[in-house]
């Protein structure tokens, strides 16, 4: 079983997701748009309604190693709530990169660096609203 956390956005997923898909150093698998749906999957949305949604994301898929994010366009409210995406890196170095990545544009919460618990740990917001914390070098407990 993996978790897989799947974001919605309001417009820009595709400018997202190819943002993400250079800071974490990804491959976008899956890139849908609502006007390649087969006639008739268009759950009760109204004409006008899906001509307006053409060229935005349906879905996206993108690997990060083993993993996957997924997204899409369609949400109601502005902004991500209630989640944090947490990155686990092995290499600090590795961890102080992303965390710059993904901080470019975004709002530093925590900068990255030192805690107790890791060598490197940071918390921000990025330039599309999702909330994210980068652990580095996990620190054996006493």
């Amino acid at each position: 079983m993996k978790i897989q956390p799947y974001l919605f956005f309001q417009g820009n997923c595709e400018e997202a997701f190819r943002f993400y898909e250079t800071a974490l150093g990804g491959t976008i698998r899956e890139l849908h748009r609502f006007k390649d749906m087969p006639p008739g999957g268009e759950g009760g949305m109204p004409p006008e309604a899906m001509a307006a949604m053409a060229e935005k994301i349906m879905h996206v898929n993108l690997a990060v190693g083993d993993q996957t994010l997924m997204g899409s366009d369609g949400a109601d409210e502005p902004g991500v709530r209630n989640i944090t995406i947490s990155l686990g890196v092995d290499d600090v170095a590795q961890g102080r990169k992303v965390f710059d990545a993904l901080a470019a544009g975004g709002n530093v919460k925590m900068p990255y660096g030192e805690t107790f618990w890791a060598a490197g740990f940071g918390m921000l917001t990025d330039k599309f609203g999702v909330p994210w914390m980068i652990n580095a070098g996990d620190k054996p407990s006493p």
